[in-house]
């Protein structure tokens, strides 16, 4: 069993096997060098932007119903605020499914996006808040992270508002990967291992 947590309120998450049965879309994407409106395959708008890191990462989570997906606590009104929330391999074919080269970040792209913000904790003399404050929504860099909580393999909801938790593509092991926390309390950016696959989680795409 592996928990996410801070120092007061771990989720808990363990192994399961789930069926996974997934729809997968294609988009028309259209760019400009900064930022742009572009089309969900859901049929709504998201943003993206070009960063400090040079790559064009969305700047809204994710809200592409791909199997298995949730939204916090079963509630529409929280995949329109929040994103949905995915499991590993969703979180992939998620992305994909956007199209014209996007794709599920990895450990080392998001390492470099907060480096040139202060850096995730283990990497900054902060211990990761300015990278937190910077990424988070209303902040400098327009990355515009949200607090979105996350869903354990058995159901369970937690930390909305609290903690938000975003995938990488990269493994830690075969059975877990590497994701990136940020933590209201303690006001920092974390970067974590084992986190397991079948936790869903918020997501954000990049691309070249």
């Amino acid at each position: 069993m592996t928990s996410v947590q801070d120092k007061t309120r771990p989720i808990h998450v363990c192994v399961v096997s789930i069926a996974l049965s997934t729809a997968f879309g294609s988009v028309s994407v259209s760019l400009e060098r900064r930022s742009a409106q572009d089309q969900k395959a859901s049929g709504t708008t998201y943003s993206s932007k070009r960063t400090a890191d040079g790559k064009q990462w969305t700047t809204d989570n994710l809200d592409v119903n791909t199997m298995p997906s949730y939204c916090y606590e079963d509630a529409e009104l929280n995949c329109r605020r929040y994103g949905r929330l995915y499991t590993w391999e969703s979180a992939r074919r998620g992305c994909q499914s956007l199209g014209d080269g996007w794709r599920l970040p990895t450990d080392d792209e998001w390492r470099e996006i907060a480096k040139h913000y202060g850096g995730v904790s283990e990497d900054s003399d902060d211990r990761g808040k300015a990278a937190y404050k910077a990424l988070l929504a209303g902040g400098s860099s327009g990355f515009n992270a949200l607090l979105g909580g996350g869903r354990s393999d058995d159901g369970q909801y937690a930390r909305l508002e609290a903690h938000g938790f975003y995938w990488t593509a990269s493994e830690s092991d075969p059975a877990s990967g590497w994701f990136y926390n940020f933590g209201r309390g303690g006001q920092a950016l974390h970067r974590q291992s084992g986190g397991e696959k079948q936790m869903a989680v918020s997501v954000r795409c990049v691309r070249e």
